[in-house]
């Protein structure tokens, strides 16, 4: 029986995003249906396999999106949606394959369970740009999101705190807005696919928040201090309002872990 750390590394390692898709999402299945060995004898790659395209460019030389009424602008909002989520399927299959060993089956199965959801989503939004008159690729993107990922690769709290807690956290601020103006230009299409991501999201974010509070637990600290200390020891941005407070509480977040770091 193949083992699941041998089945993720194969689903970093494939580059073509439709077929990374069916990788992590095929992954999921057969560790749900127990076709997987629960061992973890494989090394997680540094880096994981990505397509020639789109060009992966540094925050500063991002070109602007243009006004979301416009063609461009429409286009380059999915377009970068899609490749957020691109990069957390990758996120989610590191956070199993790498910690899974010393987290145990719950976090393994939490996070595979992610991968698939990240997989789906960026089908949604690829599909969207086609209908579009574009593609996945046809635009740069952003080239940092996988830094937090390489900063946080030896230690799963300082992962946990900044992936799912603040950068997935921070989604949840910031969708409800994007799918109010998707919604009111007349896109019942594009908000429908915004409401299904949101909804998972708040679910990844409890993810981290419940192993996050684990693992305060066994070493004895308070998760606010705890989460404070790695989100200043390894997170290079600023937590900034506003917050979807309901949001975050519904996914285990209370504002004594955020609010009085906030910039």
């Amino acid at each position: 029986m193949q083992s699941v750390a041998s089945a993720i590394r194969t689903a970093l390692l494939t580059g073509q995003p439709r077929a990374k898709c069916f990788a992590a999402r095929d992954v999921a299945r057969r560790w749900r249906r127990r076709e997987l060995a629960p061992v973890f004898d494989t090394p997680m790659p540094d880096e994981p396999a990505r397509p020639d395209r789109p060009e992966l460019l540094p925050p500063n030389r991002m070109p602007k999106r243009g006004k979301f009424g416009s063609e461009r602008g429409r286009i380059a909002l999915w377009h970068s949606l899609a490749h957020i989520e691109f990069v957390a399927i990758d996120l989610a299959l590191d956070m199993a394959g790498r910690f899974g060993a010393e987290m145990g089956e719950e976090f393994t199965s939490d996070f595979l369970s992610v991968a698939a959801d990240e997989a789906m989503h960026f089908a949604l939004l690829a599909r969207k740009l086609e209908r579009l008159g574009s593609h996945y690729g046809a635009l740069p993107a952003h080239g940092g999101l996988w830094q937090a990922a390489h900063e946080t690769r030896h230690d799963v709290a300082a992962r946990l705190a900044v992936v799912p807690m603040v950068l997935e956290a921070r989604g949840l601020d910031v969708t409800p807005a994007t799918l109010e103006r998707v919604a009111g230009a007349g896109d019942r299409h594009g908000a429908r696919i915004l409401a299904r991501i949101l909804d998972d999201e708040i679910n990844h974010v409890r993810f981290g928040t419940k192993h996050f509070l684990r693992i305060s637990e066994h070493v004895g600290e308070s998760p606010e201090t705890l989460w404070k200390s790695l989100v200043r020891a390894h997170f290079r941005g600023a937590i900034k309002p506003p917050f979807n407070d309901s949001a975050r509480l519904a996914a285990g977040l209370s504002r004594g872990f955020y609010a009085d770091i906030a910039h």
